[in-house]
């Protein structure tokens, strides 16, 4: 039986949306059988469609169309791995805050900054700076050359870091819930 990441070859196909060169798409309401298969490939990309309708109550040929059209409709945009880059030797994460002199297109800072290897997510923000990076190093030392080369592009005028010591939250955006949950929903006071 084919899984979705077998039928998709495994491969990342396509950016994952709101990027410079992604076309703004309607926001497709999900109903609960979606939700429902979504957070199951979300947790196993890999799981079958007869072990993802098991879950679900479907069958294997329902899952399959509902993927399908899930992935035609721009809600499934690839399957990937997620890999722990600590065990690869990425320890050391921090985040820096990027200030541009003039008036710097994002285009250019996303040229720039997909040529470093350690920059795992970039974003242009709101506030004094003009853009955050995430990076991921081997240790301070690498971490410290990554911010240098930064600052030695033509439109940085300064950078700020900010080092990571613990993560206390990880969501990848493959798990975030397909069904938003309430905003009142919060811990009481004390608990």
């Amino acid at each position: 039986m084919l899984s979705p990441m077998d039928q998709d070859g495994g491969g990342l196909d396509g950016a994952r949306g709101g990027g410079l060169d992604s076309p703004a798409r309607q926001v497709r309401t999900l109903d609960p059988l979606d939700a429902a298969i979504l957070e199951h490939l979300a947790q196993d990309a890999r799981a079958s469609f007869a072990v993802v309708g098991a879950r679900v109550n479907l069958s294997a040929s329902a899952v399959k169309r509902r993927v399908d059209r899930l992935r035609a409709d721009g809600v499934i945009s690839g399957f990937t791995a997620r890999v722990d880059p600590a065990a690869l030797g990425w320890s050391t994460e921090a985040y820096v805050e990027v200030h541009c002199g003039g008036s710097t297109s994002p285009l250019t800072m996303r040229v720039a900054f997909t040529r470093y290897p350690e920059i795992i997510a970039a974003s242009t923000v709101t506030g004094e700076a003009d853009a955050v990076v995430q990076i991921r190093a081997r240790d301070v030392r690498h971490l410290d050359e990554v911010v240098e080369r930064i600052n030695a592009e033509p439109f940085v005028r300064r950078t700020r870091s900010t080092v990571v010591l613990t993560p206390l939250v990880r969501r990848a955006e493959e798990t975030l819930s397909p069904r938003p949950t309430s905003a009142t929903t919060r811990p009481a006071a004390g608990s």
